[in-house]
């Protein structure tokens, strides 16, 4: 028996590649419906081999929907994850509005997926930041073989994570380059074009960005609460894919070739390291895969037990869409959720 999923946000990049992703890992959906605003009802998406039109979230009956991913930004979801909640689906929501609520799972299948379970306080399971999915991928099987004390992280964060307009933005800037024409500034505070921001999300007190924060709170909260984390996220002109250079600090000794072999045999993790040129994975290579890559593993000599790597992956698919559904598959597999509607 299949299940009734909804899509929310369906025209955006995330919600296209959740539609996308649903169709190629064969979900076991009897019926999917994408949802969006109503400036966007007719608009066709696709799935699969079928064209869907979007329908209006406003106005859409939730009662025999057993799975909604939710990918429609913070003020949709919490206007309306609790609503579609309290009609019985679950809710898998890709933005931060859930991230640090108690009664909220936050969920990396290949991290935390027995935590999964408490989804029944709220009905609503929450997706971390793109960024924090992919860095806890790499982090947990290191945890547990040596235990982390700390970890300092530098991201190189593409244009996508921002969305569609910011996507937009970076090639219409590439070509006023060219054309030696006027590079406007719309979604980012200055050119994303052959160039690096410093900045990713707004400024809070402490001087840190709010993605910032959201990486060293949400690695507590999914891997251990006791890891020190701090981080640095930077905006590259990078079309899709995340990249993150990694330093570790562990209680118990770890050398770089037990790390290569524990993350060679981690779930959702894939190894390239070779110690030559282009021995490595890159944003372009891990555009479209669902792997987290891990290259550059050595070890670091400034710190009793230390590691440096360097760690890549799609952001639309790991660090959002693919999670989301994977999460799903987690409530499937393990008998969380039954289909509302019986087989007739």
């Amino acid at each position: 028996m299949g299940y009734k999923v909804a899509v929310v946000g369906a025209t955006g990049n995330v919600g296209r590649e959740m539609l996308a992703i649903l169709d190629e890992r064969k979900f076991p959906a009897d019926e999917v419906v994408a949802l969006a605003s109503r400036r966007s009802v007719g608009v066709e998406v696709s799935y699969g081999d079928k064209t869907l039109k979007c329908k209006a979230l406003e106005h859409y009956d939730f009662s025999d929907v057993d799975i909604c991913l939710m990918s429609a930004g913070g003020a949709v979801s919490t206007e309306w994850s609790p609503k579609i909640g309290a009609q019985g689906a679950v809710v898998i929501d890709n933005s931060s509005a859930w991230r640090m609520d108690p009664d909220v799972p936050l969920i990396v299948p290949e991290v935390n997926a027995a935590a999964a379970a408490g989804f029944t306080k709220k009905n609503i399971i929450a997706n971390p930041n793109c960024s924090t999915a992919q860095l806890v991928v790499a982090l947990k099987p290191l945890h547990d073989h040596a235990k982390i004390k700390r970890v300092v992280v530098s991201t190189y964060q593409s244009v996508s994570g921002a969305g569609k307009d910011a996507m937009d933005e970076l090639f219409s800037q590439t070509k006023a380059v060219y054309t030696n024409s006027e590079l406007v500034n719309n979604k980012f505070p200055k050119r994303i074009a052959f160039n690096l921001i410093p900045q990713i999300d707004v400024f809070m007190e402490d001087g840190f960005t709010k993605e910032e924060w959201k990486m060293m709170a949400e690695t507590k909260k999914i891997l251990d609460p006791k890891i020190k984390l701090t981080a640095t996220c930077v905006r590259v002109p990078v079309f899709v894919s995340h990249s993150e250079a990694v330093n570790i600090e562990f209680e118990n000794p770890i050398t770089a070739d037990e790390a290569r072999e524990i993350l060679r045999k981690a779930p959702g993790c894939l190894v390239i390291d070779k110690h030559e040129p282009g021995g490595y994975v890159t944003p372009y290579e891990a555009a479209g895969e669902d792997a987290t890559y891990i290259s550059r593993i050595r070890e670091d000599a400034t710190v009793e037990n230390g590691l440096v790597l360097w760690c890549v992956s799609d952001n639309l698919r790991k660090g959002a869409a693919l999670n989301a559904i994977q999460i799903a598959e987690v409530l499937i597999n393990r008998k969380l959720i039954t289909a509302k509607k019986k087989a007739a």
